[in-house]
């Protein structure tokens, strides 16, 4: 496993230069860039400024993961499903330009007020469609588990079985709640069969069991990315050493039970 961020709160404030040289200082190994912050990467980019962004990531140690946006699929309303499939479908170009491997998307929300399982229905048609497109170009669609109801492990379990192709993947995101008898298991083997390349974590120190989460993906010889998306801080450079070493230090400490 692989150590990085996404810019979030750390380094939402960063260009692509200043990303590279403090993931560098720090050992951080890859980035996810989330759409609209100061790095830039953004489906406006013309082919000049896409392969300089590319050149910088290839020339140092650190990787461009993949890109963060913010599309989503749930809206009972085609025309906006379909927006936001047309603006993935540019995401994944970007990408694969960038000389990144993937694309965040997630789902935002049950809709209210509607069966669930046309809501599930939706949103996984709307992910083949997106996986389809991806495929040509190498890329995956990680499907962030994120939403109010469709972050549970269970629900996303229900789109994923829907979205059945091969480059659309889950991205697990360490949400709370997801413990059961002070266990994850139950809840990660249900999604571990369709993981991509990036998982999300946050504090290493607050309540969820980060050293049973290192231990399942050890487990399954997991080779990807974790990304930090912890909370901004005033001393984002020192806290990141910290991190690092505390990530090292579970990881090199704990099995699964």
């Amino acid at each position: 496993m692989k150590l990085g961020l996404v810019t979030y709160m750390w380094g939402a404030e960063w260009d692509v230069p200043t990303l590279i040289k403090n993931c560098e200082a720090t050992g951080f190994e890859g980035v996810e860039l989330r759409s609209t912050h100061k790095h830039g990467v953004e489906p406006t980019l013309d082919e000049t400024a896409r392969r300089e962004i590319k050149k910088q990531f290839a020339d140092s140690k650190v990787a461009c993961v993949g890109l963060g946006s913010a599309c989503e699929y749930q809206d009972p309303d085609h025309g906006i499903v379909q927006q936001n499939i047309e603006l993935t479908k540019k995401f994944i170009v970007l990408s694969h330009d960038v000389g990144a491997s993937g694309v965040k998307v997630r789902p935002n929300k049950l809709v209210t007020g509607e069966e669930r399982k046309r809501t599930v229905a939706r949103i996984g048609e709307a992910l083949v469609e997106c996986g389809k497109f991806a495929a040509n170009y190498n890329q995956e669609i990680r499907v962030e588990v994120h939403g109010n109801g469709t972050s549970k492990p269970e629900v996303m379990r229900e789109i994923m079985d829907i979205a059945q192709h091969p480059n659309v993947k889950v991205c697990w995101n360490s949400n709370p709640g997801e413990t059961i008898n002070g266990s994850i298991k139950s809840n990660f083997d249900l999604l571990k069969g369709r993981f991509g390349q990036t998982v999300h974590i946050h504090d290493l120190f607050d309540d969820y069991p980060y050293r049973e989460l290192f231990a399942l993906l050890r487990d399954m010889n997991y080779r990807g990315y974790c990304l930090s998306e912890s909370p901004a801080t005033t001393d984002t450079i020192k806290v990141m050493r910290y991190y690092r070493a505390l990530f090292d230090e579970m990881n090199r400490t704990m099995t699964a039970q």
